[in-house]
């Protein structure tokens, strides 16, 4: 597949760089993205892993977004690189707008070493991996592999792009020190039309990311294929502090974020 055997220009996997501020915002522009939700066949293991203070929904959905940015020119700061994000959609903590869950990151595989240590900073659980994007005679397929293992695999139906353009925004959670922090999330996409999910694969049994797979048969929830789909990582986190409950457990009310910052918060 041509898409799969496209080199990424100036890709800084397994090099540092420069540091990045992880308080500074850094824009991506025109990245390759697949994103979309499905069930899972194992809802208590996916409740399991939202800490608490935050609360999934009730059908446990899990999101993924799997994308590649092909060149450096297409960002602020982070080069060209690969990533993929897992996690767990939740309830009582939408996006701005309230068409979008806000999501707990379970797992963040990027293949830039600059990329990693930004998101780590910010208290995403990152670590080394790759992406691919592939496309051939209307069928794509997207790989995830951390440390060399094929983990994930997704095919697709999809089509062109059209004039048809999605914006909005989406609300990640992550933990630091201690402390949940959460950022909001703006894109624009350029998604394409027909799009099918055909199937989803957790290829490693062993990798505690197996817990996430799809339920069969597979059930998806939202989800898009853009060729062009730019995005940002703001400057600011905000600390949210929610009632403490079991994890796991869908219940309690959830307590507003109640602190915003410049940057990280103090102690970060």
């Amino acid at each position: 597949m041509d898409g799969t055997s496209r080199s990424v220009t100036g890709d800084n996997s397994g090099t540092g760089g420069n540091v990045l501020d992880p308080s500074a915002p850094q824009l991506v522009v025109n990245s390759r993205t697949l994103f979309f939700s499905w069930l899972p066949a194992d809802p208590d293991a996916v409740a399991a892993m939202v800490p608490p203070g935050l609360r999934p929904r009730p059908d446990r959905q899990v999101f993924m977004n799997q994308y590649v940015v092909d060149d450096a020119s297409q960002t602020s700061g982070f080069g060209a690189y690969t990533l993929t994000y897992v996690g767990v959609s939740l309830v009582g903590v939408d996006a701005p707008g309230g068409e979008s869950p806000g999501g707990w990151w379970t797992h963040y595989v990027t293949s830039s070493e600059r990329v990693r240590e930004y998101a780590v900073a910010r208290g995403a659980p990152a670590v080394h991996g790759r992406t691919t994007i592939g496309s051939e005679s209307g069928v794509l397929v997207a790989e995830t592999a951390i440390d060399g293992v094929p983990v994930i695999r997704a095919r697709c139906q999809v089509g062109e792009a059209g004039r048809m353009v999605s914006s909005g925004h989406h609300r990640y959670f992550t933990a630091h020190r201690g402390r949940l922090l959460n950022a909001v999330y703006p894109y624009v996409a350029e998604p394409v039309t027909p799009f099918v999910v055909e199937s989803v694969e957790f290829l490693e049994p062993a990798h505690p990311i197996y817990a996430l797979r799809p339920e069969n048969p597979l059930t998806i929830g939202f989800g898009f294929y853009a060729p062009r789909a730019s995005f940002a990582y703001p400057g600011g986190l905000t600390e949210h502090v929610g009632e403490p409950e079991p994890v796991g457990v869908g219940a309690g009310h959830q307590v507003p974020a109640r602190r915003a910052a410049s940057g990280l918060p103090s102690g970060s």
